[in-house]
């Protein structure tokens, strides 16, 4: 059996430096030119022959297709070995302890992109591209990899390795197990926590180059985005295909976990929590998640970002890509400053809400609300009896104190771009997409993709502040209210910030998502078709409770002839909230936000209201 080994190993080097494809040939002004064909990720690719390199070429190309034949002979003839059998470096399983290994995640639902997976593994045209699964940590990685292996029949499994990485393995390891693996047949290589080696971002191109060609099929998997963004725009640059698992939206959040609360999402999004092998138990605790308090969302920013870039960039070409941040990172200030920008990100949303939201919000209904509330134990005249304007003075003092008190640890502006481009690259922020009409003023807003993250840090920054000695002459009720009708603008912006965030990514490249802002107001959302010219414009509440002043802006005459010279015909105008749907007689169209988000990507911009009578207004034509 050695022989036969040997013979294959010769027969591929020499396949490896023969001439793919088969020879063309055209004419063109009346003179014949030949052709190289071949095909290259699925793509066909041509080159010129010259005359005296013809035959010499056609005998190679020949020569190739035979050697390949008599290969596919050959390793028919080669059984699978067992494991106990070879000897490996790294963590390495395969057979029935595999099997074994996967069997509790038959019966999970699946993440939206596993079928890109699938594909991958089942597509014969990947001659060149490794697949890389990555993300931030308890998004479904492993989970992943585990299903796709449970999903394999005996055949497939027979030929299935499953790699772990550990910090004390360099590419060396790996390639000994991988030859040794591709000579006992095996086809399906599962390699997880890869960016644990130092090595891994500058020699990442051994996988795509050597064994890929060959036959073998790699998935690649780990927590370090960074590393595996590094890796892609260099060693694997056109040689990977790549899976980001981070974002979860909160239609595929509720169909893993059986949550249907967009409250539920806004306070533990971000991960399927409380474990990516347990997102089946409807009964776990929800102080199982990492987002349950601040210290533990500190935590988890230190374990799953800050250590992630730091790693990354400790072993992206021998540590000599650090830039700006280098001084902190060897003053060991790196994880710090990495979490001081996060935060001050989420603080400075809570600033904007304090500001715009809370302040410009009628407490007026909330008090009748309270004062008429049928619970004599909750009924209460405590909101007639603050003044708003001196809570949110007062609010914006502390603020200002603490920032200032937080500056003790010295990040410049070109520190804080880096910071926040990785943070971009781990697909933690994007830019708020906002069009302006004429006299805006324009403003810069950042979406987060983990919502737990951003509540819990909006959360313990105002219930902080409610405890400061400063609002002591205030009842506790008073206190908890000022804080509930806060958080309860945190969760109305992070609703309005949900809602565009998932539509800009579920919708095709024919809609255009974005904000308009207006000198006075805005539209939270504007979709944008570009195919038909026209669009629809959304305000977005927070709330149960149908109430016409909600959709002011979506009835103001001129914020509706600014949008329509812009975006074509205005197909509908809509209210996506926490009620049922409603119709209006001023054609408005009430939705429910939760359903309008689990129905994505599916998409109907024009309102298709009847047409309805106000015994006030008369009649309004439908839109």
């Amino acid at each position: 059996m050695e022989d036969v080994y040997e013979i294959i190993r010769r027969i591929e080097e020499r396949i490896a430096g023969l001439p793919a494809g088969y020879i063309s040939r055209k004419t063109i002004k009346g003179k014949v030119q030949h052709y190289r064909q071949w095909r290259e990720d699925g793509k066909i690719k041509s080159k010129y022959i010259r005359e005296d390199e013809l035959e010499e070429i056609r005998d190679q190309i020949g020569e190739r297709k035979q050697l390949e034949e008599r290969l596919k002979e050959l390793k028919k003839q080669v059984p699978i070995q067992e494991v106990k059998a070879m000897k490996f470096e790294t963590n390495l399983i395969t057979g029935a302890a595999l099997g074994s290994m996967v069997r509790n995640v038959r019966e999970l639902e699946k993440r939206d992109c596993f079928e890109k997976l699938v594909r991958y593994l089942r597509d014969d045209k990947n001659w060149t591209r490794v697949c890389a699964v990555y993300g931030l940590r308890r998004t479904g990685k492993t989970t992943m990899l585990y299903q796709a292996i449970a999903d394999m029949n005996e055949e497939e499994l027979e030929k299935t390795a499953y790699v772990k990485m550990r910090s004390s393995d360099i590419m060396n390891n790996l390639v000994h197990d991988l030859d040794t693996l591709y000579h006992a047949g095996y086809k399906y290589i599962f390699i997880d926590e890869v960016t644990l080696m130092e090595d891994f971002i500058d020699s990442a191109a051994l996988l795509s180059d050597l064994y890929v060609p060959m036959g073998m099929r790699i998935v690649l998997s780990g927590t370090d985005s960074l590393g595996f963004w590094f890796a892609r725009d260099n060693e694997l640059y056109d040689r990977v295909r790549t899976i980001h698992t981070t974002f979860i939206p909160f239609r595929e959040y509720s169909r893993l976990l059986g949550i249907d609360s967009i409250d539920e999402y806004i306070r533990y999004g971000g991960m399927l929590q409380p474990g990516e092998l347990a997102f089946e138990d409807e009964d776990a605790a929800a102080d199982d998640s990492s987002f349950r308090d601040n210290e533990s969302t500190r935590r988890y920013i230190d374990t799953a970002i800050a250590k992630n870039i730091q790693h990354s960039l400790a072993c992206f070409r021998y540590g000599h890509y650090f830039g700006h941040l280098r001084s902190l990172y060897e003053a060991d200030e790196l994880t710090n400053a990495i979490n001081r920008i996060i935060e001050d990100m989420n603080h400075s949303f809570v600033q904007k809400v304090i500001t715009q939201d809370f302040v410009s919000h009628d407490l007026g209904i909330s008090e009748r609300n309270l004062r008429n509330e049928r619970d004599a134990t909750k009924r209460t005249d405590a909101l007639g009896r603050i003044d708003k304007q001196a809570v949110t003075e007062k609010l914006m003092q502390l603020l200002n104190i603490r920032n200032r008190e937080q500056q003790t640890l010295n990040v410049t502006d070109s520190q804080a771009l880096q910071i926040k481009q990785y943070l971009k690259s781990l697909d933690l922020i994007v830019e708020c997409p906002i069009e302006y009409a004429p006299g805006a003023e324009k403003e810069q807003r950042v979406l987060f993709t983990q919502p737990g993250m951003r509540y819990c840090q909006a959360q313990a920054l105002v219930y902080s502040l409610m405890q400061d000695e400063t609002f002591s002459q205030l009842s506790s009720d008073e206190r908890d209210y000022i804080t509930e009708r806060i958080l309860g603008e945190v969760r109305g912006r992070m609703l309005e910030d949900i809602i565009l965030l998932e539509t800009m990514k579920a919708l095709p490249k024919q809609y255009k998502v974005f904000k308009l802002q207006f000198a006075s107001g805005e539209y939270d959302m504007v979709i944008y078709d570009r195919e038909t010219n026209s669009c629809a414009a959304y305000e977005i509440k927070h709330s149960s409770q149908y109430v016409r002043e909600q959709a002011r802006h979506l009835l103001d005459e001129e914020k509706l002839a600014l949008t329509s010279p812009r975006y074509g015909t205005l197909a509908g105008r809509y209210v996506l909230y926490l009620g049922e749907d409603v119709d209006t007689e001023d054609g408005i169209a009430y939705r429910n936000a939760e359903q309008f988000l689990k129905a994505l990507p599916e998409i109907t911009l024009a309102s298709r209201l009847e047409e309805t009578v106000s015994e006030d207004e008369g009649f309004h034509p439908t839109l």
